[in-house]
Parts: C-alpha cells; sequence; structure tokens
C-alpha cells in the first residue's frame, strides 16, 4: 500500500534501533498514518489503532498484522498489550495526539509516556506528511499515487531525575516526547516540501483530490 498505492518516501529509518523495545510516536492528520507507519518502520511493529476499525475485512487485516485495538472510552487495555510488545522487545507505534488533526503535535496524550517509562523503552519521533491537505476530511483517502513521506527521528530516552514523583514524571516525560515530535514534524516538513494540513478533525468532506 505505502509503495503502489502511494509514493512514499522513507527518511531516517537508520534511526530505529535494530533490536530492544522500541516506540515509535507519529503525528496523526489522515487515515491512511497507521498502514503507512506500519510500512515504512524498519522492524515488524504493533500499531495502536481505534477499536472501531476492527470491523470487517480490514479488522480481520489489522487482527492478523498484530495491531492492537483502543476502546475509545478506556485505553487501559491497549496500554497493558503495548506493554507486553515492549517486554519482549517489540516495537509499537503510538499517535500521541490521540485524534487525526492538524498533525503538529501541538498537544499528546500520556499513553506514549507511560509506556516509554515502564518499559525503559527509548521513543522514535516519526513525522507523516501528505496524507491529509486543508479541505480534505480526516477520513479522506489520498488517490492513488499521492506522494507521502515518512520521516524517523533520532531516538530520545526519557529518564526523569530521580526521586521524581510517578505523575511528574509522567508529565515532563509526555512533555519531553512532544516537543522532539513538535519539532520533527515541522523541520521534516520544510525539508520535504510538504505542508500539514491547516484544518483540524472538524474538517468536512474532502474537496480536493490531488
Amino acid at each position: 500500500m505505502a509503495h503502489v498505492l502511494w509514493r512514499t518516501e522513507v527518511v531516517g529509518a537508520d534511526h530505529v534501533p535494530v533490536d530492544g523495545p522500541v516506540l515509535l510516536a507519529a503525528n496523526h492528520t489522515g487515515v491512511i498514518d497507521g498502514p503507512l507507519l506500519m510500512a515504512a518502520a524498519p522492524r515488524p511493529s504493533h500499531v495502536l489503532v481505534k477499536a472501531e476499525a476492527f470491523h470487517g475485512p480490514v479488522g480481520a487485516v489489522l487482527r492478523g498484522a498484530g495491531q492492537i485495538p483502543v476502546d475509545r472510552d478506556s485505553g487501559r487495555g491497549a496500554l497493558q498489550a503495548a506493554l507486553g510488545v515492549l517486554r519482549r522487545d517489540g516495537v509499537v507505534g503510538v499517535f500521541p495526539e490521540g485524534n487525526r488533526g492538524r498533525g503538529d503535535a501541538a498537544a499528546a496524550r500520556a499513553g506514549v509516556a507511560w509506556l516509554a517509562l515502564r518499559a525503559h523503552a527509548p521513543v522514535v519521533p516519526v513525522a507523516i506528511l501528505g496524507t491529509r491537505r486543508t479541505g480534505e476530511g480526516v477520513g479522506h483517502v489520498p488517490r492513488l499515487r499521492r506522494r507521502c513521506v515518512v520521516e524517523f527521528g533520532r531516538p530520545i530516552v526519557v529518564e526523569p531525575a530521580a526521586g521524581t514523583t510517578g505523575k511528574a514524571a509522567t508529565e515532563w516525560a509526555n512533555d519531553a516526547i512532544r516537543v522532539a515530535l513538535a519539532e520533527l514534524v515541522a523541520a521534516a516538513s520544510v525539508r520535504a516540501g510538504l505542508a500539514l494540513p491547516t484544518d483540524g478533525p472538524d474538517a468536512g468532506d474532502a474537496t480536493v483530490t490531488a
């Protein structure tokens, strides 16, 4: 899908550690971000995907590929499943923003920080660009052969100062991860010449098909 349906360029894949637990923290603008992240990752990965996607033929594919469903009301089960993957030295992909939107990482949920701290896993920020343009709905599927870019940044290790409480450590780690992701997305957007959409998750139906 990533290289046949769309023209996906992968940058910095060598930044992903070749072994041990790894978290891939990616920005999120469009519906194909998950498949592109999984396809671009140099190691087999388990991406957290909203539970609503696990229906019909698509759901069968997601389960067969080992992806992890996230319940909209409670993500505890998904986090525990992801933690199990990391403790087996696997790779987990997470979208810290939680929902598709502008993809600028202006905000982030704490799940990725919680996982990083408990699994002692490095976090690789990932910029995904080109999957949605301004004016396209968040569920829009880009037309064939659209150019997309997936850029992996250098891994960061979140190690709070000794004596930091659990809540404070999670907040600190979450902010460090969000800042690293936001900086990568901004720089990658300039390098690739692909702008982020200017509208958020309330964008209407697609009007741009290029």
